[in-house]
C-alpha cells in the first residue's frame, strides 16, 4: 500500500506537470485541473482530470499528453477520465499559477471562494477593478468579453495604454 501511495504521487506529480495546451506557462497542476491520480494493477493507471468549462476544447490535448508522459515513464495503459463534479473554479488555480500568470502579461483572477475569505471569518474585501499586469494600476476597461480562448477577456489599461487578457473568474 505504501509503494502504491508513492507511486501515484509521482505520477501524480509527473502527469500535473504537463503544460496547459492554451496557456504554456502553467501546468496542469497549477491550473487547478488534475483532481487525481490511481493506480489500479501494475502498469494499469487512471487520470482524473476537471476541464476548466464543459466542452472545453483543451482537455482532448491535456489528456493525449498526459498518457504521453505516463507511457514515457513506463506505465502503458493510461485511462484518462473526465469528472465533472465538483466543477473547476478559478479558485483552483495555485498561488504559483497566479503569480505565473501576472509575469506573463494576463491578470490573474481575482479569488472569489472560501480560499479568498478574510482572517477569522471576516467579511470578504469586495474588489471590481482588474489589475494591470505591466504596471499594476486597476484604472483598466473591458475591450471584449472574449480574448485568445473563452477563459480570458481582452483589457486596456487606461494609465499605461496596454492591451492585456484577463483571466475571467468562474
Amino acid at each position: 500500500m505504501v509503494t502504491e501511495t508513492l507511486l501515484e504521487a509521482e505520477l501524480h506529480r509527473l502527469a500535473g506537470s504537463v503544460p496547459d495546451p492554451e496557456m504554456p506557462m502553467l501546468t496542469l497542476d497549477e491550473l487547478g485541473v488534475l483532481r487525481g491520480v490511481e493506480v489500479l494493477a501494475p502498469g494499469r493507471v487512471t487520470v482524473r482530470l476537471t476541464p476548466t468549462y464543459t466542452g472545453c476544447p483543451a482537455i482532448e490535448a491535456m489528456s493525449a499528453d498526459i498518457e504521453r508522459v505516463l507511457n514515457d515513464h513506463g506505465i502503458p495503459e493510461v485511462s484518462v477520465v473526465t469528472v465533472l463534479s465538483p466543477a473547476w473554479s478559478t479558485d483552483d488555480i495555485s498561488a504559483e499559477g497566479r503569480r505565473k500568470l501576472a509575469e506573463s502579461g494576463i491578470a490573474p483572477p481575482r479569488p472569489h471562494g472560501a480560499a479568498s475569505a478574510a482572517p477569522g471569518g471576516g467579511p470578504v474585501p469586495l474588489a471590481l477593478s482588474v489589475r494591470c499586469p505591466h504596471c499594476g494600476s486597476t484604472d483598466t476597461e473591458l475591450l471584449s468579453r472574449f480574448s485568445s480562448t473563452a477563459c480570458k477577456a481582452l483589457r486596456r489599461c487606461v494609465t499605461c495604454h496596454e492591451p492585456f487578457d484577463h483571466f475571467k473568474e468562474l
